[in-house]
């Protein structure tokens, strides 16, 4: 295997680490598509360079250092230049900011109900009408991801994610819109904003909403 495509693969694996916190072995295999005894390679390398520890007992899983989130910081940047398309991620941060406040509201409007009250999702017209403005906000949020993803492959889950959720929500699963670890719209959502800030080396501001 070339030095190169380990390099990748090993931006896969501290990428999933960032973006999801604390994750094990499986679960990186899963999501990278980098096959499980390259993926415990390479977290046993990373561990020796200082960059991941594994944290073992009811819970086990595997999680960035400081030292490995600079490291981590750094194949991104490489990654951004050797592929020349800084622009094109600007642009599409741009246009999910823009859609980050409708999200915003959709999930509020998921949660509660206009007099403040917890939403039971007892009223189908009311949860019908939230989740078809969903479904309207869903095609500009895949136009993001899938011009992501045309650029920086590692992008194109996102689009499988989003659409796995809504096509939940539709069925029934009310937990699919915002609920945490859930594999929830609102799970990879978190997750596309934390890529594109990590993809851009920035920290989260005000500007960025949640």
């Amino acid at each position: 295997m070339t030095s190169a495509r380990l390099t990748d693969q090993r931006l896969l694996v501290l990428h999933t680490l960032r973006l999801r916190g604390f994750v094990d072995r499986d679960t990186v295999a899963q999501r990278t598509g980098v096959d499980a005894a390259t993926v415990a390679e390479l977290l046993e390398q990373a561990r020796a360079d200082g960059h991941v520890v594994e944290r073992s007992g009811r819970i086990s899983g595997w999680i960035l250092t400081p030292d490995g989130r600079a490291a981590h910081a750094g194949l991104l940047a490489d990654e951004l230049a050797e592929r020349g398309c800084r622009s094109e991620v600007e642009l599409a941060n741009e246009s999910f900011l823009a859609l980050n406040e409708p999200f915003k509201e959709i999930c509020t409007r998921w949660q509660l109900r206009p007099d403040g009250s917890p939403n039971d999702h007892g009223d189908a017209a009311y949860d019908a009408a939230v989740v078809a403005d969903l479904g309207g906000l869903h095609p500009q949020a895949v136009a993001v991801t899938a011009g992501l993803a045309e650029l920086l492959p590692r992008f194109g889950h996102y689009e499988t994610g989003f659409t796995e959720a809504l096509a939940r929500l539709r069925n029934g699963d009310t937990r699919a819109l915002a609920a945490p670890l859930a594999a929830s719209y609102h799970d990879y959502w978190m997750e596309l904003h934390q890529d594109l800030l990590s993809t851009l080396g920035r920290e989260r501001s005000t500007a960025d909403g949640h």
